[in-house]
């Protein structure tokens, strides 16, 4: 299963940016598709997920500040991201849920090469 990231770069305090997922469809359809991150020294964390029937998960630590999204017909899985803080740098990574619980990395098989996201203040 190949998830591929882009979207990342670099913005300041407050800003706002679009990350997008793209993978196969049968990848789209099998699996809940999301997003983790690590930032520097940290352990990967979980941010967001979203089920092909419109259910999404959001982390706690972005909840009313990002938003994740797909498109069915284009495949894709977006995540929005508003009101950056520099505490959101990290790599962000695409991910595919595999089974068990949502916010453990272990529970994901499958994860794209990750888009780099710096925030400045």
């Amino acid at each position: 299963v190949q998830l591929q990231a882009s979207g990342g770069g670099s913005v300041q305090a407050g800003g706002s940016l679009r990350l997008s997922c793209a993978t196969s469809e049968w990848a789209f359809s099998t699996y809940a598709i999301g997003w983790f991150r690590q930032a520097p020294g940290k352990d990967r964390e979980f941010v967001a997920l979203s089920w092909r029937r419109g259910d999404t998960l959001h982390a706690d630590s972005v909840k009313g500040r990002f938003t994740i999204s797909r498109d069915n017909a284009k495949n894709m899985v977006y995540l929005r991201m508003n009101s950056l803080s520099p505490e959101d740098t990290a790599v962000y990574y695409c991910v595919a849920h595999t089974g068990g619980s949502f916010q453990s990395k272990d529970s994901y098989k499958y994860w794209g090469q990750g888009t780099l996201v710096t925030v400045s203040s």
